[in-house]
């Protein structure tokens, strides 16, 4: 396993994340456990989890995990979030100091630990003040009850703000932001990489495999059935099958990755993660499993060395659509400038 520092602190995280939003939901809680085991066993030490997987279940079932391996819960690093709603009220869900104070308590709770390695908020809160948000997590931070937190799913705008906001009044700094981010999904190169390599930002890209996309799994025009996300349920959200399947460059890109992956005697999916994990400002690629089978198959990207020209040839077939300004060759040659000078 290799090994990275979590974002611009000092803690050291395996540079593969257990994702354990299938805790409770697609796997019960022995399944979980031997997820666990085995994720620890090849190296493993960053667990993602948040308070709305199977509404807590998920933490439940690792602090279970965790307090049956007490010396493990040295090593590991565990990071949670919080955000959306754990209940029905209006005061149930956002960013506020109340709503936070509570699903921080609730959270140490249900983990059964002192301290949460990485709090993350889940996802912008328009109505509060950020303000708001980073003043209660700089106390938390000095009360010990989190040492460092981090952001998902937001914007560059928003993830600059909340830095320079934090800076201004001296407050502890956010370390890590967990977007979506997959050679079917790199939109977020536009702005939010940029954001996050200028502040010294790790990334922890969440659905690294498309939704299964990107295992080799499915078929062109070929409706997927049986035991699988989409088999389950074809109108997934995001991942649904008629609009990526009718997409031409999801069909490119896989035949990119498939031909890679047959050059290697490796997996689809150790390919796509593999070209994930070393882009600009990636920390930990968090890997989301439903059985040990697919967290070993996973796993295997750790040992794939894929040459600068694999690279490439993904990065070339994945390219996100960009018009000329300000994201395509136009505006992107106007960010830099020749030091000779000249016309």
């Amino acid at each position: 396993m290799e090994y990275r520092t979590l974002g611009n602190s000092g803690t050291v995280v395996s540079a593969h994340a257990l994702g354990t939003m299938t805790f409770g939901a697609e796997a019960d809680e022995p399944t979980s456990h031997l997820i666990l085991d085995a994720f620890l066993a090849a190296g493993g030490t960053l667990i993602d989890t948040a308070d709305v997987y199977s509404s807590g279940i998920s933490e439940e079932i690792i602090g279970s995990w965790l307090a049956a391996h007490p010396t493990d819960r040295e090593q590991v690093v565990i990071a949670t979030k919080a955000r959306f709603p754990m209940g029905t009220g209006p005061n149930d869900l956002g960013l506020t100091r109340r709503h936070l104070g509570r699903a921080l308590d609730a959270s140490l709770g249900r983990l059964g630990v002192e301290q949460i390695d990485l709090y993350q908020m889940h996802a912008w809160d328009a109505l509060t003040p950020i303000e708001e948000t980073l003043g209660f997590l700089n106390d938390a931070v000095v009360k010990g009850k989190i040492a460092y937190y981090g952001f998902s799913n937001y914007l560059g705008w928003q993830l600059t703000k909340a830095v320079h906001v934090a800076k201004a009044h001296g407050w502890a700094a956010p370390v890590t932001l967990q977007p979506q981010y997959s050679l079917l999904v790199r939109d977020i190169e536009h702005e939010v990489v940029p954001a996050a390599l200028d502040a010294n930002i790790g990334l922890l890209p969440w659905s690294p495999l498309g939704g299964g996309w990107l295992s080799g799994k499915y078929v062109r025009d070929q409706a997927p059935t049986g035991a699988t996300r989409l088999g389950e349920n074809p109108e997934r959200g995001m991942e649904a099958w008629k609009q990526r399947n009718a997409r031409e460059q999801t069909w490119t890109i896989i035949k990119t990755v498939t031909s890679i992956a047959d050059a290697h005697g490796a997996s689809s999916s150790q390919v796509a993660l593999a070209w994930l994990g070393a882009q600009p400002a990636v920390t930990s690629v968090i890997l989301g499993a439903r059985t040990v089978v697919q967290l070993a198959d996973n796993l295997g990207a750790v040992d794939l060395q894929l040459s600068s020209d694999e690279l490439a040839s993904l990065t070339a077939a994945s390219a996100p659509r960009a018009d000329d300004y300000p994201y395509g060759v136009g505006g992107v040659a106007q960010r830099n400038r020749n030091l000779a000078g000249g016309r």
